[in-house]
């Protein structure tokens, strides 16, 4: 950042300096609402906008190639994963109330401390040797022709040990997540046939309009308002992951259902 900060200074570019401020401004204000934010997928959006601001500093800073890998590996894929996760699934805010493992709070309040200071130690040691990319990047004749001389000569170690680790873990996820079929696997006609058998020949009940949470443990609510778990898929149904329904909730369901309108006390109650 104080690298930034120096080129802004010393550029007398007028657009450089605004586009660093707006950049900045989004920066901040995203990992603080990713901070103070009550729902996990407002803070996965929160953190998509300040990694594309990271990405735009990283333009301005004559680094190319961070700033694409930026957009395209954590905005566009990891972050994305993170917010589909988090819209599929269903995260609640009360989720987070919870602590699992005693202690977790006050060790993640040691060690942001901790990162902090390591941080502002790095910013600071970095301030008394600003060298701008400029200069870097003509020794190889470019920002990707020099990142490519580092990672493929100085560092050849470790990027080959990364790359080794980080495929071990795709193999081991894939081993776990591999099941072995034991039975052969069942034709179309056979399953038409167990659906028919089930009592069930239609497709099974969605989320629908009557949905009133966004979670896949949520049961369905068919049009008359009774609760259904056929909504639930059955791995959820077998480890008893199915989220109640709140009788209230479905009651006011019911109501609009019917034609009813909803009392005053109904709307405080759901604002």
């Amino acid at each position: 950042m104080s690298t930034l900060f120096a080129v802004v200074e010393t550029s007398g570019n007028v657009g450089e300096t605004i586009v660093f401020w707006v950049c900045a401004f989004v920066a901040v204000a995203g990992a603080l609402g990713m901070v103070l934010s009550h729902r996990a997928v407002h803070s996965a959006l929160f953190i998509a906008a300040t990694m594309m601001a990271l990405a735009v500093l990283y333009v301005a800073l004559s680094a190319p190639f961070l700033g694409m890998a930026q957009v395209v590996v954590y905005t566009g894929a990891v972050m994305m994963l993170f917010l589909f996760v988090l819209m599929i699934v269903g995260v609640d805010s009360s989720d987070s109330l919870v602590e699992t493992i005693k202690g977790q709070r006050l060790a993640a309040i040691v060690l942001g401390l901790a990162f902090a200071a390591l941080l502002v130690a790095a910013v600071g040691s970095a301030t008394y040797q600003v060298q701008g990319l400029d200069a870097a990047n003509t020794v190889d004749g470019g920002n990707v022709q020099g990142l490519a001389h580092l990672i493929f000569g100085r560092y050849v170690l470790a990027f080959e040990v990364t790359s080794a680790l980080l495929i071990t873990a795709a193999l081991g996820a894939m081993v776990l997540a591999h099941r072995e079929r034991h039975t052969p696997r069942p034709s179309q006609r056979e399953q038409s046939e167990a659906r028919v058998r089930s009592g069930y020949p239609q497709n099974l009940p969605g989320p629908g309009v009557y949905a009133r949470h966004n979670a896949v443990g949520t049961p369905a609510l068919l049009p008359d308002g009774t609760p259904t778990d056929l909504s639930v898929p059955e791995p959820l149904r077998g480890v008893s992951a199915v989220v109640g329904v709140d009788h209230e909730d479905t009651a006011r369901v019911i109501a609009l259902a019917a034609g009813r309108a909803v009392g005053p006390a109904d709307e405080e109650t759901e604002s």
